[in-house]
């Protein structure tokens, strides 16, 4: 099946809503939490940070940092997008009302388990936390089925991978080391699933603009670069889970970097600059070939500069990716026009100040750079949020369900 963008899905797939429409359509509720849950995490790391709050739960606070940025944030994303994107991809109806409402709880029930202020114990917290994703595939499993799209199956793996990733990271407590196999393993999954979607939607919604704008531009699609895209971060993860940290990790990270940088720039993303809510999936996906271009600078010379590569990957391609595709698709999905208003090319470049503080300006001053980046990446993802809420919980501008 040939793929289709999210916004131009036929919303006919859902069932009318009412005034209040936040359960309408897979990607409300989930990107709404994703970009409250980002500025609220970020508040009380940083609070913790400046303050030397006090932190309980299951990690510590650089710990519990880093795994709510990946499995709450970030998997608030991924399930907003796998839900709206998977009756695209399959023609089935859109999931909402009740199945949507569970899935929500389930994944709000996990950020509430490992919560610094009243976490659970661990084994409960674990068991809360690691539910989402398995209920996720569960949800989306039967469309992929019946349509027999097997183009897209992939992604229920990579759930697996994400849900494996989790568990080391509970597994911490039991089984010392297992935690830095638990982070490499999801941002690598996350890595290949940003990889896979961007070379679906970044030269698509591309080649559709620029044609719109009278330029005719050749994004004709190169299948052995892209499988060699997707292979090269695959052959990352296994060099990060077989021997972390080494020099075979690091070359594997400087070949994925040199595939991923060709695969871009024969997008011509320069193309763009005049419409920030399509030029930023390009800065998004640059992110990647930067990020694992100073992952093979720190493993294989141990570069100062390049101390910071995970957060280039992480901030860089999976902050930015993420709000390029929330405010591009629920635009089009509550059939508004596809343009960034002036708040939201702000938390572009917000976004964009916070990840080149992070990981460049705390290699030259390391605590003004960690502020600037904290309340950058805060005041992005509030605007978004302070943006958007009315979009996502109210009905379409056009009046069609969804």
């Amino acid at each position: 099946m040939a793929f289709i963008p999210l916004e131009e899905a036929a919303a006919r797939r859902t069932p009318p809503a009412g005034r209040f429409a936040l359960f309408a359509y897979g990607f409300r509720p989930f990107f709404l939490l994703c970009g409250l849950y980002g500025a609220a995490a970020l508040s009380l790391w940083l609070f913790v940070l400046l303050r030397g709050a006090p932190f309980e739960g299951p990690w510590g606070p650089v710990r519990w940092h880093m795994h709510e940025m990946l499995f709450g944030f970030a998997g608030a994303a991924i399930g907003g997008f796998l839900l709206t994107a998977v009756p695209s991809w399959t023609g089935g109806r859109g999931h909402s009302g009740r199945p949507l409402m569970l899935l929500t709880a389930l994944w709000l029930a996990g950020r509430l388990a490992v919560n610094p202020l009243a976490p659970l114990p661990p084994l409960a917290a674990a068991a809360l936390d690691l539910a989402f994703f398995p209920a996720l595939a569960a949800t989306v499993l039967p469309s992929l089925l019946r349509s027999g799209n097997r183009r897209n199956y992939p992604f229920l793996g990579m759930l697996a991978l994400l849900t494996g990733g989790n568990m080391l990271c509970h597994l911490e407590t039991a089984f010392p080391g297992t935690w830095e196999h638990g982070v490499a393993l999801t941002v690598d999954t996350i890595l290949l699933m940003v990889v896979m979607v961007g070379g679906r939607i970044v030269p698509a919604f591309t080649g559709n603009a620029l044609r719109r704008v009278g330029v005719m531009a050749e994004l004709a699609p190169r299948p052995w670069l892209e499988r060699a895209a997707l292979g090269s971060v695959l052959l990352m993860l296994v060099a990060d889970q077989a021997a972390p940290e080494s020099a075979l990790a690091g070359a594997a990270s400087l070949l994925a970097a040199g595939v991923t940088l060709a695969r871009l720039a024969g997008w011509q993303g320069w193309r763009t600059l005049g419409q920030p809510i399509l030029a930023v999936l390009h800065l998004g996906y640059a992110w990647i070939p930067v990020g694992l271009a100073l992952k093979a600078a720190w493993l294989l010379a141990s570069m100062p500069i390049a101390a910071a590569w995970q957060h280039a990957i992480t901030l860089g391609a999976f902050g930015t990716m993420i709000l390029a595709v929330m405010s591009r698709a629920a635009l089009g999905h509550t059939g508004r026009d596809i343009v960034a208003s002036p708040l939201t090319v702000a938390a572009y470049a917000l976004l964009t100040v916070a990840v080149v503080a992070r990981v460049f300006g705390t290699a030259v001053a390391y605590h003004p750079a960690l502020v600037v980046a904290g309340f950058g990446w805060i005041a992005a993802f509030a605007l978004f949020t302070v943006t958007y809420a009315p979009i996502l919980a109210r009905p379409r501008a056009d009046g069609r369900p969804g």
